[in-house]
């Protein structure tokens, strides 16, 4: 940059030459832009996953094809179509960090929706704890799913209550296990887990309740005390889940993917797989929703990208659970005819009537 002593003064003037100006402004627009690719900002943004036919097998590892839902100790049948449950790609959140760039794309596309960390994490969960959460939803969405279909198909599945977690430091801690199957609380019998929550709000906080359980094989009589929840509650500090025990082996492999939300499909599946003809009339049906112990669907998160996914993978039908109507009109891509369900029935029924060409009274969103 010149420098020029002017005549009868005793100071020095700076003259900025005429692309000062510009490269200034490129600097720092560079450093901005910088900025904007590593500074991690607290959102998660919704892409399109892929769509998995549950009904087709996969590269188990070892070079061999392995059905993704594998029956043994039970007559199978040869089936032909697709029932494919749908996926979302989770880009933020513990682990996963998102940038301005990330979010600009995300706003300009019409596939993707942004939110923030808290409305889909647990505030301070780490990435660890969220794919052990997703991995246990996903486990137990397969066996909500297996008792659904062979229920619906006459079997009987009997159920029992166990004891998934054991709260560190709570009352229980040293007296129940991970894995306790809850026979009884308080010489009430465990039914189901209204009845033990119902047991166990019957105990004054502090009080010891007697918990026998089957371990191992043999039933334990354990004496827990009691907790006192911050609303008042009656706790043990425990996490139940439901077990079934299914008159065959019914397994499902699906990688890596995590949550509850594939269980409505896994359930047409299974029930596919058991009845003799191919349900879907050689049809691409995709679909998502929750499945509970009494067939009921549930409503899940990112349904618009669900569809995005189910269409791009072929499928020209889509199961949606009810609860998620409200948020999927308006957003079908096209092609594809989305269509209200409740329940596995309603499901079945659909994929049924889809089978045999009837899919004009079909109820949709």
């Amino acid at each position: 940059m010149p420098v020029v002593e002017s005549r009868g003064a005793r100071h020095t003037r700076r003259f900025w030459p005429p692309w000062a100006g510009l490269a200034t402004g490129m600097f720092l627009a560079m450093v901005l832009a910088v900025l904007a690719s590593v500074i991690p900002l607290p959102y998660a943004i919704l892409k399109p996953g892929p769509a998995t036919d549950v009904l087709a097998s996969h590269d188990g590892g070892d070079g061999q094809q392995t059905p993704r839902i594998a029956i043994d100790g039970a007559p199978t049948f040869p089936t032909t179509g697709s029932l494919e449950f749908t996926t979302v790609r989770v880009e933020g959140g513990p682990g996963f960090p998102v940038n301005a760039w990330d979010l600009l794309t995300a706003w300009l596309s019409p596939a993707q929706d942004v939110y923030h960390v808290d409305e889909l994490f647990p505030q301070a969960a780490t990435q660890e704890q969220v794919a052990e959460e997703n991995k246990a939803e996903m486990a137990g969405s397969q066996q909500e799913a297996a008792a659904v279909a062979l229920r619906a198909l006459g079997q009987e599945v009997p159920q029992v209550v166990v004891v998934r977690q054991v709260v560190k430091g709570a009352p229980a801690e040293g007296e129940l296990q991970a894995g306790d199957v809850i026979v009884s609380i308080g010489g009430a019998a465990a039914r189901d887990s209204t009845a033990i929550r119902t047991a166990i709000q019957g105990v004054t906080p502090g009080d010891t309740v007697e918990v026998v359980v089957e371990r191992s094989g043999a039933q334990v009589t354990t004496h827990p005390d009691t907790g006192k929840a911050d609303d008042g509650r009656t706790v043990l500090g425990i996490v139940l889940g439901v077990d079934y025990k299914l008159p065959f082996s019914v397994k499902i492999d699906v990688g890596n993917v995590g949550g509850p939300s594939a269980g409505l499909m896994f359930s047409l599946g299974i029930y596919d797989k058991l009845t003799d003809g191919a349900l879907t009339g050689g049809s691409v049906i995709a679909g998502t929703g929750t499945i509970d112990e009494k067939g009921s669907v549930g409503p899940i998160g990112g349904i618009a990208q669900k569809m995005v996914g189910a269409r791009e993978g072929g499928a020209t039908f889509f199961l949606a659970p009810a609860d998620n109507c409200a948020e999927a009109a308006g957003r079908e891509p096209s092609g594809l005819q989305v269509v209200k369900v409740s329940t596995f029935d309603d499901a079945l029924a659909a994929v049924t009537a889809i089978g045999k060409g009837n899919t004009s009274g079909l109820p949709h969103c």
